[in-house]
Order: structure tokens, then sequence, then C-alpha cells
């Protein structure tokens, strides 16, 4: 690996060394984004992704909100290393980092009517700004706060479940769900703008569900990263290996049962998933220890991870050219067509858009430090003021 331990070294004056670019870090960010690629492409295709039902109930117990819970713990960690990267520097905390969940919470609310309906930016944006607040707070503070969470979230998946136990959904209305299929598969783009304008509190009530979740994930990942987990270190090794067999080993099952049994479908988004997704992130780590930290797949994966917001954006803007009616309309195109014809065109799109986006992080990579997005939002952030 071409790292240094994340373990922070004292400076002269006292304060911590500034923290190192941990490579695991920036893979487990790429796997995220692409994550979050393959479980979103479905939505690309409405009244048509129904059909390729067998190819997707095999992907679910694997996918089915893991990139979710991964991208927000990684959000977590980010603010960690930032917050220990100001501790080393003497600056204030939080200096702008408030004024940074702002603006990504603008970002995201341009993105969802603009783009892509089901944006997660904005959710993390609100779980961030309660965390930057408490980075502040004492150690133990963090601690009963994120518990609390993770059983607010346990107790509201429950209530989920017997919900949709004593009352099973019922059937959507078919006009209704196929004008508005109709309106993505052949609309005009400025139809779907409205449309997604007209539904957005509806689509940001995802916010409230997930937002226990988020904030333990937040503060797991605080905790995780400052108990050294990601380090190249035999600590991190140790930690590492604990969370890929308890979170395979336990979480697989959980979410094999979660996927097959329709009234565990929103606790198998928002709390089963977020114990595989540990054991992704121990398999990951196991396997950065044994390959080259160099390879052209860490390599690719490193680079989309530099650059995750860009490419969050960018994949959501190629899907829509890809499937939607005002671009390519592959989703019209697949109406009425075998599951098998669904499923391989699908995966076909897929690896295209990866493709596009590997190329374009790496190529962007060799010559800056951060994505186009991401340099905008830093030039935007020091126009504004440093609280102190």
């Amino acid at each position: 690996m071409d790292t240094e331990s994340g373990a922070p070294r004292a400076h002269a004056e006292g304060r911590p060394a500034p923290p190192p670019r941990l490579l695991l870090l920036n893979v487990l960010r790429g796997i995220a984004i692409l994550g979050t690629l393959a479980t979103n492409i479905w939505l690309f295709l409405p009244g048509v992704a129904e059909s390729a039902g067998a190819f997707r109930a095999v992907l679910d117990p694997l996918l089915n909100g893991k990139s979710y819970a991964l991208l927000a713990m990684m959000f977590g960690i980010g603010l960690a290393v930032q917050h220990r990267s100001a501790a080393a520097h003497g600056r204030p905390w939080p200096g702008r980092h408030g004024w940074r969940q702002l603006l990504l919470l603008v970002e995201g609310a341009l993105h969802t009517v603009l783009l892509f309906a089901w944006d997660v930016l904005m959710g993390y944006a609100i779980t961030a700004l309660l965390v930057v607040w408490l980075l502040r707070r004492s150690g133990k503070a963090r601690t009963v706060v994120m518990w609390t969470a993770l059983g607010t979230n346990l107790v509201l998946m429950s209530a989920f479940t017997l919900l949709f136990t004593l009352f099973p959904a019922g059937d959507p209305d078919p006009a209704t769900v196929g004008a508005q299929e109709l309106l993505f598969i052949e609309g005009a783009y400025p139809e779907q703008v409205a449309q997604r304008w007209a539904g957005f509190f509806g689509t940001r009530a995802e916010i409230l569900v997930a937002l226990p979740m988020c904030l333990f994930l937040f503060l797991l990942g605080v905790r995780l990263y400052r108990s050294g987990a990601f380090d190249d270190t035999a600590q991190g090794r140790l930690v590492r290996g604990r969370l890929l067999a308890w979170g395979l080993g336990l979480g697989l099952p959980l979410c094999v049962l979660g996927s097959v049994v329709p009234e565990l479908g929103t606790a198998h988004r928002y709390a089963l998933s977020s114990l595989l997704m540990l054991g992704y992130v121990g398999l990951t780590g196991w396997l950065l220890d044994r390959v080259r930290g160099n390879g052209q797949v860490v390599r690719s994966l490193r680079a989309v991870g530099r650059t995750a917001l860009t490419c969050y954006v960018l994949q959501n803007l190629l899907g829509s050219v890809v499937f939607y009616g005002w671009g390519l309309g592959l989703a019209g195109i697949l109406v009425g067509a075998g599951p098998t014809v669904v499923a391989a065109t699908v995966a076909a799109a897929y690896c295209t858009i990866v493709l596009i986006l590997v190329t374009a992080a790496r190529m962007w990579s060799r010559r800056f430090a951060r994505g186009p997005l991401e340099s905008v939002s830093a030039r935007v952030l020091a126009l504004l003021p440093e609280r102190r």
C-alpha cells in the first residue's frame, strides 16, 4: 500500500501531525460511488425494471442500501480527517465546515430537481451539520448520541416492519403509475424537471426515515477512524478482520432474509444493510493488504474516490442521457423486452458508464487534486467567513 500509518505524530509545538492520505479510504469511497450506480441504475427504467425481477432479486441482498450506508460512514470519516487536520494546523473548528454542509445541501436540492429525484446529498448534509457540532463535544457525548441514534433506528425499523405486516401495501393505481412512467420514457426534460419539483418533498421524506441510521454511521465512521481501523498497522488489520468476520457472517444471512421477506424491505435497506456494509469494508481492507496498491483496479477506484462528488453527479447525468426519452431513450426501447434482454442491456449500460467515470476520473486526477465540482465548492467556500 502507498500509505503511511494513520497514527498522528506530534509536532515540536505539541500539536498532532496532519493525517496521511489513506489509500483504503479513497478506494472505499470509489466503491461506494460505483455501488450507488449499480443500485440506482434501475431507477432510470420506470416500468421496465420489474421485468428483470429474477436478476434484481439476486443482486438485492448484495447491493440494496449498502452503498448508501457506506457513503454515510465515509462522510463521517471525512469529517474526522478534516477535524484532525484542523487540530494539526492549529485551525479553528468548525471553521467553514458549517458553510460546507449548507452548500452541499443546496447542491443536493439542485441535483434533486434538475437531475435525479432520489439524491442522497441533502440527507448527508443535514447529518453532517449535527456531526460537525458533535466533534466539538466530548467523546462520551458522541458515544451517547451514536448509540441513541442506533436504538432509535432499530425502533423505527421495527415499527415499519410491524406496520407493513399488519397493513400490507395495496397495488398502485395503474393509470397514475403509467402516466409517470411515460413522462420519463418519452417526456421532454423540462417536463421531468417540473415533475421532480412537484414531488420534491415526497422524495425528501427519505431524509427523515434515514436520519437516525445516517447519524449512527457518521459517528461510527469517526470512531473507527480514530481507532486506527483504516491504518496500515497491525491494529488496523485486526479491526478490519473483525469487521469482515462479523459483517459477512451475520450481515449476509440477514440481508438475504430481508430481501425475501417483503415486510422487512425497509428494515433491510436502513438497518440490516449497514451490517453487511461493514463486512464489505473489512473485505476491501483484506484484499488491499494482499494486492499491489498501484494496480489498475486500485488506481481506478482511488481516482473515483478522489472525485466522488463529481462522479456521483456525472453518473446520474449519464444515466439520464442513456435511458430517458430526451436522451438515447433506452428505457423506451426496452419496454416489452424479455428479462434476459433487459438484464444484459442494463449490465452493458452500467459497464459503459463506469468506464466513462473511471477514465475521466483518472485523467482529471493526473493534473488536479480535486474533482471539478469539488474545486467549484472550494472556491465558493473560500469566499465565506470562517467561524472561530
